[in-house]
């Protein structure tokens, strides 16, 4: 992942650490990590460290959790979330979007507790369904609202967060009526510009920050979720409703994995050579060897 595009302050310790992978996406005959309970978004920390959020039973608040994986053995790391998602992290502290609020979780604590660090009512109005995080070199934190996404598919909304707690909105529906329902994104390291796909269209956006212009990258994504980009420029988006993963060529959406039964919101490895798939109602992380 380019320094325009990367999720800042994650490790560069390869996720080989982890899973040493074979052609068929198995780490050297190991099985991706099974037996999680509806994972939907994954990051890997400093340290090596690979964290995954854990909706549980969708809906029912409090049986949400993160969890940590470290050199293959899973640990529970905090408890008592409700629908957990979207994770980034800054410095040594890592975010989750929950619901309607987002936390705060210290790494660098042996038994980290979460508080709260935007609660709904730091809303200009009380969000719907927070989804996906995102983060730039100077410590902001971007984070989609996907609106109604499991009704109407409109209503979305994406923000910006600042270091001081300063919550801004960036782009909504009712500014430009492509937005539905945003979900995966992607900040460059300046946060100038964000990448932004939409759950209900399908679409890939790049939001220039400054003169909030809007502009369609590539289309086709089915139910548009996760959003990586690599070193070399190539970008992934996964398609949760149809199970797939997708490269960006020209412009178009170009097949690279399916047969997942929910392709989450995916991660790239620090050596820049592997995606990590969270695949939600199978309960597995899966990992991709990529070029």
């Amino acid at each position: 992942m380019s320094s325009a595009y990367r999720k800042p302050l994650i490790c560069s310790v390869f996720i080989a650490a982890l899973f040493s992978m074979s052609s068929h996406g198995q780490a050297h005959g190991v099985e991706p990590f099974k037996g999680l309970l509806t994972p939907e978004s994954v990051i890997q920390a400093a340290d090596g460290k690979v964290y995954v959020s854990e909706i549980n039973e969708f809906g029912k608040d409090g049986d949400g959790q993160i969890r940590v994986i470290d050199h293959g053995k899973a640990s529970v790391l905090v408890q008592g979330l409700d629908d957990p998602k979207g994770l980034a992290i800054i410095g040594t502290d890592l975010f989750v979007a929950d619901k309607n609020r987002i936390w705060k979780l210290p790494l660098n604590q042996a038994q980290p507790k979460a508080e709260v660090y935007i609660a709904a009512s730091d809303f200009p109005q009380v969000p719907q369904f927070l989804n996906d995080l995102a983060a730039d070199a100077n410590g902001n934190l971007y984070v989609s609202d996907s609106g109604d996404i499991m009704g109407s598919g409109k209503g979305g909304a994406v923000y910006k967060i600042t270091p001081q707690r300063k919550l801004s909105l960036l782009i909504d529906g009712k500014a430009d009526p492509r937005v539905l329902a945003p979900n995966g994104l992607l900040a460059d390291a300046k946060g100038e510009q964000l990448l932004i796909v939409d759950f209900t269209s399908g679409v890939l956006y790049n939001y220039e920050v400054a003169s909030k212009r809007l502009q369609e990258v590539a289309s086709g994504f089915g139910g548009a979720d996760g959003i990586v980009k690599q070193a070399n420029g190539t970008i992934y988006v996964s398609d949760w409703k149809n199970g797939k993963i997708y490269r960006v060529e020209n412009n178009k959406a170009v097949l690279l994995k399916d047969g997942y039964q929910s392709a989450a919101d995916i991660a790239l490895s620090q050596d820049d050579h592997h995606l990590l798939v969270p695949d939600m109602k199978a309960g597995v992380l899966d990992v991709i060897r990529l070029k």
